[in-house]
């Protein structure tokens, strides 16, 4: 009797040993550290935004998963239009990256940097929280990735060191710094601009040495990077496109955590990335615009345009939007144009 039950003692515990080995071999499979990218450190919201990220998920999961950020697209030697790549692969595990510089690879996401497409914050929010940022998630998991969340780096708005910028014509023969898009290539090349390619680490020095007379960015990273002491003392509030951010992590990173911890990632992601929009846009959706001050403050001479002066820069871009719409996908377009007409303000 005594063998009997020591046989039926012994079988429950290995049964039971069975079915936790499960959990112990994917805890097992946790790596002791993952690596985030980002473009900006945490001086400016974008990486304040990955920061926030990585502590909540760090609290949460009781240091389960701890994650190191990497500004400066460091994991990728810099290059910025290569972040997205490196992520599908697995070279990075996580990051918080810009649907510009992520465009080169999906095609779809040049919709944010359509020219003049979304003229106010409500406008950005009604195509990153519906329809055209549902289909833009589904379009980066068939890409290979997991999106959870959308931050935003902000209105990029134009500075440069020669003179203000009112007309189209002020811009005849600028050098200004741009992304590695095509797309700002066409746009800037409409406006009479000579549009130059650059990493953001390389575009400081270029300004400071006069290589490139200017470049275009939100004004909370312009104030960030201090980009007034590097000659860029005139400023146009323009607000041509916005540059949403997206919480992302690889695939097989996300499939080797419990569904509790990818609970926990996700909503943390969702919050982080409604705390980072708050930072972006503090000090420019106040009536007095604190930002704007400091810059003036600063001895930046801010232009600001009226709705005439802003819907000529909108006509002469226009053919590049036109071309674009094709490229983006008319559809996503339309979607998108259509959720912007329909926008509570």
């Amino acid at each position: 009797m005594k063998t009997r039950q020591f046989l039926a003692t012994a079988l429950a515990a290995a049964a039971a040993l069975s079915f936790a080995a499960p959990a112990v071999q994917a805890q097992g499979n946790y790596k002791s550290e993952y690596r985030m990218s980002l473009v900006l450190g945490t001086a400016f919201p974008w990486g304040k935004g990955g920061e926030i990220w990585a502590n909540k998920v760090r609290e949460r999961t009781q240091g389960r998963i701890n994650i190191k950020l990497y500004p400066g697209v460091s994991l990728v030697q810099g290059d910025q239009t290569r972040e997205f790549s490196a992520l599908r692969q697995g070279v990075i595990d996580m990051a918080v990256g810009s649907t510009l510089n992520w465009s080169p690879q999906i095609k779809e996401l040049n919709l944010f940097a359509l020219p003049f497409l979304m003229p106010d914050y409500a406008a950005a929010d009604a195509l990153t929280q519906g329809e055209p940022g549902k289909r833009l998630f589904a379009r980066l998991e068939k890409a290979g990735v997991v999106p959870l969340a959308w931050g935003e780096n902000g209105y990029r708005e134009i500075s440069n060191s020669k003179h203000a910028i009112k007309t189209p014509a002020d811009m005849k023969g600028l050098k200004i710094r741009v992304v590695g898009s095509p797309l700002f290539v066409d746009t800037f090349s409409a406006l009479g601009a000579n549009p130059t390619q650059m990493s953001w680490a390389d575009a400081q020095p270029a300004m400071a040495s006069g290589a490139v007379d200017g470049q275009e960015n939100p004004v909370a990273v312009y104030q960030a990077a201090k980009l007034n002491t590097v000659g860029q003392k005139y400023m146009t509030l323009w607000g041509y496109i916005n540059d949403p951010l997206i919480f992302v992590v690889n695939k097989d990173i996300w499939a080797s955590w419990s569904k509790a911890d990818q609970d926990i990632v996700r909503q943390a992601a969702i919050e982080a990335g409604q705390e980072e929009i708050a930072i972006a846009r503090k000090g420019m959706i106040e009536a007095d615009k604190p930002l704007v001050k400091e810059l003036s403050a600063n001895g930046v001479t801010v232009t600001e345009l009226s709705a005439a002066e802003r819907e000529a820069f909108v006509k002469a871009t226009r053919p590049v939007y036109d071309k674009w719409k094709q490229q983006v996908g008319a559809d996503l377009v339309t979607a998108a144009e259509k959720a912007i007409a329909a926008r509570k303000q």
